[in-house]
Order: C-alpha cells, then structure tokens, then sequence
C-alpha cells in the first residue's frame, strides 16, 4: 500500500461520517468518498499543506452536489422521507463513553431527520463546525462564503436543531430494558403492555417509498399506535420476529416478516416512554441491511 492510499484510509471513516450525515444514504455516502478518492489519486499531493483539510473539503462539496440533486428529487417523493439506517448487530457491545454520545447525538435518525428540514449549505456548515470541530475559516472556504455569513448559518441551524431535539434523555441501559419490554409486548400481541411503554402523545414516522404501504402522515396517539403493533402480531402470528440492533448509534428493532426484513425501527424516549418511532419500510432503503442480517 503506498503512502498516498494509507493517508486516505486514515481519514476514510471521517468522510463517510460527513458525507452519511449529509446524504442520509450509505450507498450515496459511498460513492462520494470513492469520487473523493479518485480525485486524490489525481491531486499533486506534494503540494498540499493539509491533507486532511483537503479530503474534507472535496468531501463535503461532493456531498453537497448530491444532496441538492436529491433535495430535488425527494420534492416528489411518496410520503415522508427518512434516511436509509445504519446497523450494527449487537445493541449491547462494547463502545466507550465518547462513542455513544458521539453516534446518539450526532448519528441518529432523530437527528438526521432534523438535519433534513435544513438548507444543504445550512446542514454542511452545521456539520463541519458543530460534529467535526472545523474551523470557521476552513468551513468558509469549503462553502466559498465569509466566515460570517457561516457562523449565521451555523447559528441558525442550531437552534432549529436544538427545537427538534427530545425535551429529555433516558439512559442507554433503561432504553435497552424499554426496548426489550416493547419488542416482546410486539411480539406477543400485548395491548396494554404496548400501551404502556407508550407515550399518550407517541407518533409513528413511516416511510414505504411508495413501494410498500404506510402513513402518508405521522400516527398520533397511544392508543392508535398500540392498536397497530397489536393487530400486526395478530396479523403474523407466528411468522414476527423482532431483534434489538444497534440502529444509528442507539437501540432500535429489525422486524421480520415470514423470514423477510420489514422495516427498521427507531426510537426516541421522554420520560421512560416512547415518544416517536421513525420506521424505515422503504424496501430500497432495506434491501442492504437485508441482505447483511438475514433473519
């Protein structure tokens, strides 16, 4: 491996943590890294004072290019629009502190929802300033802008960020106990045990794509969602399976459907109950977490 690829590897994680945060797709997080490299393969590397300085830019500009194609693209898309998940197998391995609040805060669907109602140049200076610590004068660059005008940006990205957040936190260890909880009431067809974890006001976020039925708007409601969950395991008797992953950096469900993966459930909690479940159903959202953890 010669010197040029080692540099790039170093800082590969970094850029497709930007770039998944812009784009909400790992497919498309990919294939912007991978222009990223093509273009460092091409650059006179001898001549740059910051390496890292200079992916990250390339990076983000990428994203950028995609993700205002996309916003285009998503002004027609079939209900509401959520990211493609990221997960991992295991809700209850090791991770350090730093690493949990770093993916709960900055990598879950909560928050890339909310990533998602801003600017594209609004959610890079936000990205690059607020998660990965770049300085106002790199940022600017990035952007071709002033570094005022990035930190209104940034200002102002902030607190519709900060507006969109959970009012509360609940503790890792008592969401992987809520969770298990939920997933087995699910499972069961308990109605008051699902209504119970429930917060009064919970809304369910589906996203079908236009591909698989769902909630053209969120379903408000305790009751209303608790009935769903229940007359889905009456439904499937005996063919539901639910498994606790790790979703976006924090605890969630893959649900399985006769042996195929359904959706891909996120939670937000308020007070030891669940406020809002972000259901991923979009069969081409699915389709690589699908093919990853076969049920």
């Amino acid at each position: 491996m010669d010197d040029a690829t080692r540099t790039f590897d170093r800082h590969r994680p970094r850029l497709k943590g930007i770039a998944y945060r812009m784009l909400g797709s790992v497919a498309e997080a990919e294939d912007a890294v991978q222009d990223a490299w093509l273009r460092w393969h091409e650059a006179p590397q001898h001549t740059l004072d910051n390496a890292e300085a200079w992916l990250v830019t390339v990076t983000t500009r990428l994203a950028l290019d995609r993700l205002r194609s996309a916003q285009r693209q998503r002004e027609h898309y079939v209900g509401t629009w959520l990211p493609e998940p990221m997960v991992e197998a295991d809700a209850d391995g090791p991770a350090t502190p730093e690493a949990i609040v770093e993916r709960a805060d900055t990598l879950s669907v909560a928050f890339l929802a909310v990533l998602e109602r801003l600017a594209p140049d609004a959610r890079a200076a936000f990205l690059l300033r607020e998660v990965f610590d770049v300085d106002y004068a790199e940022v600017a660059a990035t952007l071709g802008k002033s570094e005022a005008a990035c930190r209104q940006l940034v200002h102002r990205a902030k607190a519709a960020v900060q507006e969109g957040r959970p009012r509360f936190t609940v503790a890792r260890e008592r969401q992987m106990a809520l969770l298990r909880s939920f997933a087995d009431a699910s499972a069961r067809g308990d109605l008051q045990g699902l209504k119970a974890l429930l917060a009064e006001d919970v809304a369910l976020i589906g996203d079908g794509g236009g591909k698989v039925p769902s909630f053209g708007r969120p379903l408000v409601g305790g009751q209303r969602v608790a009935q769903l969950y229940f007359a889905v395991a009456r439904r499937h008797a005996g063919a539901l399976k639910l498994v606790v992953a790790e979703v976006n950096g924090a605890p969630g469900l893959l649900r399985y459907v006769g042996g195929v993966l359904e959706s891909v459930q996120a939670f937000e909690w308020e007070g030891g109950r669940i406020a809002r479940i972000h259901a991923q159903r979009n069969p081409d959202k699915l389709a690589r977490i699908a093919a990853e953890f076969p049920a």
